[in-house]
């Protein structure tokens, strides 16, 4: 089914080029004065420059070229040159049917299953997961469940950190720590140990008391770049002993995630390119978009028009070293190798803007992503501050960890239902599972109701209200919906999607639904999950004075009962499938 809007927009478009004019000045969109109309096109204000018309002469021609349809009922012009547009309760009815009893509400795709590879996440092996990966973790997870909606194959990509110095760091320092450990006796021949000899809490000691030793002493960081280079060089034993590291991390990593409701395809890292790099580079010294650098190797990337200075990407160091621009290169490679995506989506900190800018020039450059063929995107997502506006710490000033984050969300849930008065009659267990579920939302929704690019204060206290634009308010609506349903099923009503009738009353909420796919082309266009939680809580704003305003279980008029209950209905669907969108679970009950 295509929306309302983008059906009015070809009318309308096309009425446009029939007076030789762009046919994108015909798009419409909700109109400002729903008092004077549902739907309104300000294109003629736009046209008026290329025309050089008066603007409401220009709408005016409009008009003259809509032909009889079943769609509009009154168009006519305001004002300096605005058209509004009323459509026909009848229009609205059918469309509001079709969404309420087809899947994914009828939504039209906007892909046929196009493979679209997502960035997102990004945490280094052998550290504890921190409040730095929250956001790229959650923008990046929604935006998955976004595109894949829309019909793209979408696959998440976390990619680890898991070849970097800070794995020698590890083993150089594990290695003084236990000399005696198979794994450093590079004579041995026998079978290593299945069972990891460390495991995360271990790691979360040692790599910062590694990562302090050499940073003040010289010879101990000479020992862990020596050890990262006889890693990636294969040796035996620090592979065995890497491959540990990796395992038990990522079991960390799984539970932090699964805790936040953020899932991966794909859970490779750095190291899976690592044989992909030297044939790659030697190619692009072969071809000369390589070139040496003092001894290093480097592809320049500047462009004569540039306005800043773009450095060239370096590949390796003078001393061999790997560059992470080499990395990801390499990962771009084996991307396309693997999966073919029509894009590779990059959600990452804003910082990184430059980095990204280095290699996907670099990429194009190269050849390894045509200019016409596939599109490289990077989604910068700013910082998660504190109410000092510096980034988020721990009370006592050091970073804080996630799954500390996850449980002080948690445990104001918690709070804020016993407040509310909500959950009272429920096990400890099933209160537990809600607050865990209210938490997650709170956390979630306030960070994706931002732009990506911009920052924001984590205020635990008012992200966990049940009133106002919060995750929690979302979840109550949807609940409180939930709980009239089922209601009314008791008392013997049923909603009649067939016999939705839009009146007066509940004109206002079934123009909002009839936006859903609206706004999730916007999201994806824009790659904007804050658009869809704008959408949500509209939604629910204008449910609760819906819900407010009339009688639905109480209405006398068995047809008018029955329209309201299919509303309803259509309001909890999409709500329940907006915010799974979002990453977020909505619970049965409070």
């Amino acid at each position: 089914m295509s929306s309302l809007t983008i059906e009015l927009s070809d009318l309308l478009g096309k009425a446009f080029t029939d007076i030789g004019l762009p046919e994108s000045l015909g798009e419409v969109r909700i109109s400002d004065r729903p008092d004077l109309a549902q739907f309104q096109c300000n294109g003629a204000m736009s046209a008026a420059k290329i025309a050089r018309k008066n603007p409401r002469m220009i709408a005016n021609e409009v008009i003259e070229k809509i032909s009889e349809n079943n769609l509009i009922t009154n168009i006519d012009v305001e004002g300096a040159g605005f058209i509004n547009i009323k459509v026909s309760d009848e229009v609205i009815s059918n469309m509001l049917a079709q969404m309420l009893e087809a899947e994914n509400c009828n939504l039209s795709k906007i892909s046929d299953g196009a493979n679209v590879v997502i960035d997102y996440g990004g945490p280094n092996v052998a550290k504890s997961m921190h409040v730095g990966h929250l956001r790229s973790s959650i923008i990046g997870e929604s935006l998955k469940r976004i595109f894949r909606f829309a019909g793209y194959n979408a696959l998440g990509d976390i990619h680890l950190g898991d070849w970097g110095t800070q794995m020698g760091m590890v083993i150089s320092e594990l290695e003084i720590m236990y000399p005696d450990w198979p794994y450093f006796d590079e004579n041995y021949e026998g079978d290593y140990p299945k069972e990891s000899p460390i495991t995360i809490e271990d790691l979360e000691k040692i790599y910062p008391k590694a990562s302090k030793a050499c940073k003040e002493d010289e010879a101990r960081k000479e020992k862990a770049k020596k050890a990262t280079v006889e890693l990636q060089a294969g040796r035996r034993g620090y592979r065995a002993l890497w491959r540990h590291m990796v395992n038990v991390s990522i079991e960390s990593m799984k539970r932090n995630f699964a805790a936040l409701n953020v899932h991966f395809d794909i859970w490779n890292g750095e190291s899976s390119v690592h044989e992909l790099i030297a044939p790659m580079v030697e190619e692009m010294v072969n071809k000369k978009w390589a070139v040496d650098s003092e001894g290093a190797i480097v592809i320049p990337v500047a462009k004569n028009d540039d306005k800043k200075e773009i450095p060239p990407l370096i590949l390796y160091k003078s001393d061999g070293a790997v560059m992470y621009g080499t990395t990801d290169l390499a990962t771009i490679v084996e991307r396309i190798r693997d999966y073919n995506p029509e894009k590779i989506i990059y959600v990452v900190d804003q910082r990184q803007n430059l980095h990204f800018e280095q290699v996907f020039r670099a990429a194009h450059k190269c050849g390894i992503v045509p200019d016409d063929d596939k599109e490289l995107i990077f989604v910068g997502n700013g910082t998660m501050n504190g109410k000092d506006g510096k980034p988020f710490k721990t009370r006592e000033g050091g970073v804080m960890r996630l799954e500390d984050l996850i449980a002080m969300g948690r445990e104001k849930a918690l709070a804020r239902l016993s407040e509310a008065n909500l959950a009272e009659d429920m096990s400890d267990d099933e209160k537990n599972e809600i607050a865990d579920m209210v938490g997650v939302a709170a956390i979630k929704f306030a960070d994706l109701q931002n732009n990506p690019v911009s920052d924001y204060i984590f205020d635990i206290d008012r992200m966990t209200a049940f009133e106002g634009k919060t995750g929690p308010y979302l979840l109550y609506q949807a609940v409180r919906i939930k709980s009239l349903l089922v209601k009314a099923a008791d008392a013997g009503f049923t909603p009649d999607p067939t016999g939705i009738m839009v009146s007066d009353e509940d004109r206002d909420l079934a123009l909002i639904l009839l936006q859903f796919q609206d706004i999730l082309y916007g999201a994806v266009r824009n790659l904007a999950p804050n658009l869809l939680c704008d959408y949500l809580y509209r939604i629910a704003q204008e449910f609760s004075s819906f819900y407010a305003k009339y009688h639905i279980i109480s209405e006398k008029n068995d047809a008018i009962r029955s329209s309201r209950l299919a509303l309803c209905s259509l309001t909890l669907k999409q709500l329940k499938t907006g915010l799974d969108l979002l990453g977020i679970r909505v619970p049965d009950r409070m």
